[in-house]
């Protein structure tokens, strides 16, 4: 998906609004649990409850990964049935050397149809330039995220800025606002502002609104550009907003919300 396309979806939906499924077998509705195919069948019925109201998925292969073959064949079957209309993110975090970042750039955008994997850029720019060499896909990278740890590293002084700082400005250069995203918590909102001034352009992914306490007004007011330039992600408010038979509808009423509130910031 191209920039364009994806403007023309936030535009059309009058959200952006990224749902997360990161889907755990042990916090999905009893009735599914049993069920031999129980984290598709649940994602199938997030996804059908909430695909006129957001613009983009974001899946968490630590999810499926976990349970092993069966796991990733549910990754597999959940991004093919979301189709080519949404925004499809592996948050996967790779960053490795440049042949093996071949590798997991092939793994995600020719065998697998994701639009964008999630990247930690530590050990430079031939971790991440494999990324976007694709036509229509992205890397999205960790610029300043919303953990606790974030203050090891992210947060420290590196000569006369942050190290968050340096890493928006550099990594900045390896690509552009067409092919290349940052992550940035909901949680670090003061420092949106100062992001802003440093990558005017590209789109932020943000994650932890709802229950790791984000506030998409605050987000919305000093992160928005232009063009919007945000997805925000939302995972657990969302798909866990309902634990009985009706779980489905309890989540299309919580992105019913969200969306009707990005609405109102996009006028």
């Amino acid at each position: 998906m191209t920039r364009n396309e994806l403007l023309q979806q936030i535009q059309t939906k009058r959200s952006y609004l990224c749902v997360g499924l990161d889907t755990d077998i042990n916090k999905i509705p009893a009735h599914l649990r049993n069920h031999p195919d129980a984290i598709f069948e649940f994602n199938k019925a997030i996804i059908d409850a909430t695909r006129d109201l957001c613009v983009s998925y974001k899946i968490n292969t630590a999810f499926y990964e976990a349970y092993g073959v069966r796991g990733w064949q549910a990754l597999e079957k959940t991004v093919h049935y979301i189709g080519n209309e949404h925004f499809k993110i592996a948050d996967a975090k790779r960053g490795d050397i440049g042949n093996t970042s071949d590798q997991y750039a092939k793994a995600f955008f020719e065998n697998l149809p994701f639009d964008a994997v999630t990247v930690a850029p530590y050990m430079g720019s031939d971790s991440v330039q494999p990324f976007l060499k694709y036509e229509g896909k992205w890397a999205i990278v960790l610029g300043l995220t919303s953990n606790k740890g974030a203050a090891d590293f992210e947060l420290q002084s590196c000569g006369d800025e942050l190290l968050y700082e340096k890493v928006l400005k550099t990594v900045s250069q390896w690509g552009t606002p067409e092919n290349l995203m940052f992550v940035v918590g909901a949680t670090q909102s003061d420092s949106f502002i100062n992001i802003r001034k440093l990558i005017p352009d590209h789109f932020l992914l943000v994650p932890g609104v709802g229950a790791q306490g984000g506030s998409l007004q605050e987000i919305s007011e000093k992160a928005m550009n232009a063009s919007c330039g945000l997805l925000v992600n939302v995972s657990r408010d969302i798909i866990y907003a309902g634990s009985d038979e009706n779980f489905a509808v309890a989540a299309r009423n919580k992105a019913i919300n969200y969306q009707k509130e990005m609405h109102k910031y996009l006028k």
